[in-house]
């Protein structure tokens, strides 16, 4: 669209057109362009003389696995795909249309933001788009490639969507860029090092997924697609499944270690316990203390959640509660059931945590859970103590099934703690304070810390062996399938801060 030279700088930067980018998404000879002819209405700062084909913006419809999906692709090659009134307004539009027949949008960005000559124009375009954005949350699922520069005021179109996709090398996200950074505070960074792929998924937990260049981008969001339905009042597809529901695997009585001060990677359990290789990790390299992603379990679409005893052993943190209880409410708005596998010790103990707000960060998960009314099944493997036990799915706070292997330990706190603070005056007394110590922990754990007196009280549904996990997630799963559970009527449902 900006010419063949800007074509070629396109194409050297290893960046598909707006046009290309399009047809890879979309299914073959599916796509109908709208606005092909709009035109910006600007004429000051030379801009009269100033033409810009489909004012920088590809919108139109299309298919995706046969289902209808709305899509726009910012032109860098005209104007830097730049956004002003109308491109705005073309984008606009297009979330109309998304909103009003409950379809997906996708959003592929690549704009040096907002075009200065438009001036507040092109902000009030910003607004719009950021408004619908809003109205569009957890009733159309809207997905973002980040696949060229987003900077400024664009980067919150991208916040306000569910998933971000970005490429690695060539998309970039930062309210303000190395120039202004080192005007105003002296630091030297690069585009990439603030806003890259790595520095917004690792580092900021902005992004979601990352992708080598533009055409994986696409195909993984063709994948993400394949689980969310079309809108909130519709369910996920389903897919084809050969692998049996109640396949077992006698490998995972050995996955957890019974040294409960012993590292595993809860990743082993949630790939036996799903259909092969159907797992979609999300946010993986940000709070890897939590695992989230989307599944399958006999060709249906699930979200599992996981604690990872791998980092900080498990520990709840402010990252891994804000990455979790978000993802909680995306299944919640899509009709995603939650399958959650529970092992962890509690929150992470430390100043920098307290003042940071792990108290707020924390209510978050409480919240999404118990907020949530889709089916939640919950399989405890080891540690569920205090209040990291309540907040990671538990009977109380919304679990419809749960379950447990015969390693759980369900407690206020660990056996060694709780021996501390029970038995003080036995093993201050002792000749072998030490020993004692070891002695009363071991009958704690005896007494309280298994996951019979949980399910003696209600609390677990039943005690299962762990190579029989899939299977009993399965029967609970198609158990639900036709769950209804009303909350009480807000007025807004809005999550705290």
């Amino acid at each position: 669209m900006g010419g063949p030279s800007r074509i070629a700088r396109q194409h050297a930067a290893g960046k598909m057109t707006a046009r290309e980018r399009v047809a890879a998404l979309l299914d073959p000879d599916s796509f109908e362009e709208i606005g092909a002819h709009v035109r910006h209405r600007a004429r000051a700062f030379g801009m009269d003389q100033q033409e810009i084909p489909a004012d920088a913006v590809v919108t139109g419809v299309g298919r995706i696995h046969g289902r209808v999906v709305y899509v726009f692709s910012q032109d860098f090659t005209s104007a830097g795909g730049s956004l002003g009134e109308m491109h705005a307004q073309k984008i606009v539009r297009l979330q109309d249309l998304a909103l009003k027949t409950g379809a997906p949008i996708i959003g592929l960005n690549d704009s040096g933001g907002a075009r200065i000559q438009e001036g507040v124009d092109a902000l009030s375009g910003y607004g719009e788009i950021f408004k619908r954005n809003t109205w569009s949350s957890g009733v159309i699922p809207q997905i973002t490639v980040i696949m060229g520069p987003s900077a400024g005021g664009a980067v919150y179109s991208p916040a306000l969507t569910d998933l971000i996709v970005m490429v690695e090398h060539t998309g970039q996200m930062f309210i303000t860029g190395p120039q202004v950074i080192k005007t105003v505070t002296g630091e030297n960074v690069t585009g990439e090092q603030i806003g890259g792929a790595q520095a917004q998924i690792r580092k900021s937990g902005v992004a979601h997924m990352a992708a080598a260049d533009d055409a994986e981008a696409l195909a993984l969001v063709r994948t993400i697609l394949s689980y969310l339905p079309n809108n909130n009042r519709e369910l996920p597809p389903v897919t084809a499944c050969t692998d049996p529901l109640d396949r077992m695997d006698e490998a995972l009585a050995e996955t957890v270690p019974l040294d409960p001060n012993k590292p595993y990677d809860v990743k082993r359990i949630i790939a036996s316990v799903v259909d092969p290789d159907s797992f979609l990790e999300i946010q993986n390299g940000y709070a890897d203390n939590i695992v989230i992603g989307l599944a399958r379990i006999g060709g249906h679409s699930v979200g599992i959640c996981a604690n990872q005893p791998r980092v900080l052993a498990g520990t709840m943190d402010i990252n891994a509660s804000d990455k979790l209880a978000r993802f909680v409410r995306l299944c919640d708005s899509f009709n995603i059931p939650l399958v959650t596998f529970v092992d962890t010790p509690g929150y992470l103990p430390g100043t920098a945590q307290e003042f940071g707000g792990i108290i707020r960060h924390g209510a978050k998960v409480l919240y999404a859970y118990a907020e949530a009314t889709v089916p939640k099944v919950t399989v405890i493997l080891r540690k569920a103590y205090g209040g990291a036990y309540l907040a990671m799915c538990s009977r109380s706070l919304g679990a419809d099934w749960v379950f447990a292997w015969p390693t759980a330990e369900i407690a206020v706190m660990g056996p060694e703690g709780a021996a501390n603070i029970i038995f003080r005056e036995d093993i201050n007394a002792a000749e072998d304070p030490q020993a004692m110590r070891r002695t009363k922990a071991e009958e704690y754990r005896e007494e309280f810390a298994n996951p019979y007196v949980a399910a003696a009280r209600g609390f677990v549904d039943a005690v299962i062996e762990p190579a029989q996990t899939r299977g009993h997630i399965a029967q609970a799963l198609m158990a639900l399938q036709n769950k209804r559970d009303d909350r009480p009527h807000k007025r807004h449902g809005n999550m705290p801060l």
